[in-house]
């Protein structure tokens, strides 16, 4: 737990949504089981095995003393600890208590210009994603490069979760986002996070589950990029081992000529090769063009266990022949 400690000894005052600590990378030993993040104005500490109040006094000591020395004067520390041990995972739960401070209601932060709702009181997934930021800003260079295009960039977003990536992709001059997500919630979420951005057009919000919706999602095609972020593991709605073939084979439809494919996946039991061995098998027309770095407080010791985001490439449209 030492390396936790140093790490908020030495942290700076938080004005973005980030990680702080990565414990989980196995780069720091005995330090295995803590994560820290801040979802600015609070502080959310992540155990993956039990934690002994003790351990639990010790970290709010320590963040209380760093806060007294980075805070402005007069803001109090809000801290959350959640406790997400294996038996919990198996069934999908955690358990979250507010340790000190308060958290806002609506609870908002920023990102690299943009911003996000969140909540990080209930459930596993607080709304943003901050291992992804690397995929969020390629996702905005891309845009950024092809807002000049003629007709526009068109973007599918599938497992649109709370959009973050239509937001970003709209921000940077993408034409219009079509986001697809089988939760109500979250495609809610998506569309408070267009408003607080003062994105009032471009994006499509469908609250559909993917594989009987292949009708109107191609129909809205053909697209110039194409994300898909799935859960590695939901029951019921995906699991990564048998269902990403469903959706690498869909993708010579939904490309248009010399459109890209972003593939996410966040499994540590699945390295790269899951991905390109049955890309080379199922689609092999689309090209591998770059695995986008993982942010470096995310660094891994076993960078197959990290979250992968592989970029594709569809053939360009040949040229036809003139008379």
């Amino acid at each position: 737990m030492q390396a936790l400690l140093d790490a908020i000894a030495t942290m700076p005052l938080p004005t973005e949504a980030q990680r702080i600590f990565h414990g989980r990378g196995g780069r720091h030993p005995g330090a295995e089981q803590w994560v820290l993040d801040a979802y600015p104005p609070v502080l959310v500490l992540t155990s993956f095995a039990p934690a002994t109040e003790d351990e639990l006094a010790a970290i709010g000591a320590a963040l209380e003393a760093r806060w007294a020395q980075i805070a402005p004067a007069g803001e109090v520390l809000n801290w959350v600890f959640q406790h997400r041990g294996e038996a919990l995972r198996i069934k999908g739960r955690s358990e979250t208590r507010l340790m000190a401070g308060a958290v806002p209601d609506p609870h908002v932060v920023t990102e690299a210009g943009a911003r996000y709702r969140v909540h990080v009181l209930r459930g596993q997934n607080h709304g943003l994603f901050l291992d992804m930021a690397a995929g969020r800003r390629w996702v905005r260079d891309y845009a950024a490069a092809r807002s000049a295009d003629r007709y526009g960039l068109k973007v599918l977003n599938l497992f649109a979760y709370t959009c973050a990536f239509s937001v970003v992709a709209l921000q940077a001059g993408a034409r219009q986002v079509v986001n697809v997500d089988m939760s109500h919630g979250a495609i809610g979420i998506g569309q408070q996070n267009h408003q607080l951005n003062g994105i009032s057009a471009g994006g499509a919000f469908l609250p559909h589950d993917i594989f009987s919706s292949w009708g109107k999602i191609t129909r809205s095609g053909p697209y110039g990029l194409v994300i898909v972020d799935p859960p590695s593991y939901q029951k019921g709605s995906f699991v990564a081992t048998k269902d990403y073939a469903r959706l690498m084979r869909r993708l010579p439809d939904l490309l248009a000529p010399g459109g890209h494919a972003l593939l996410c996946l966040n499994a540590p039991e699945l390295g790269v090769d899951f991905l390109q061995n049955q890309m080379r098998e199922l689609v092999p027309e689309l090209q591998f063009i770059e695995r986008v770095a993982n942010p470096p407080v995310f660094a891994d010791v076993e960078p197959e266990r990290a979250l992968k985001v592989l970029v594709y490439q569809a053939p360009e449209l040949e040229p036809t022949a003139q008379s």
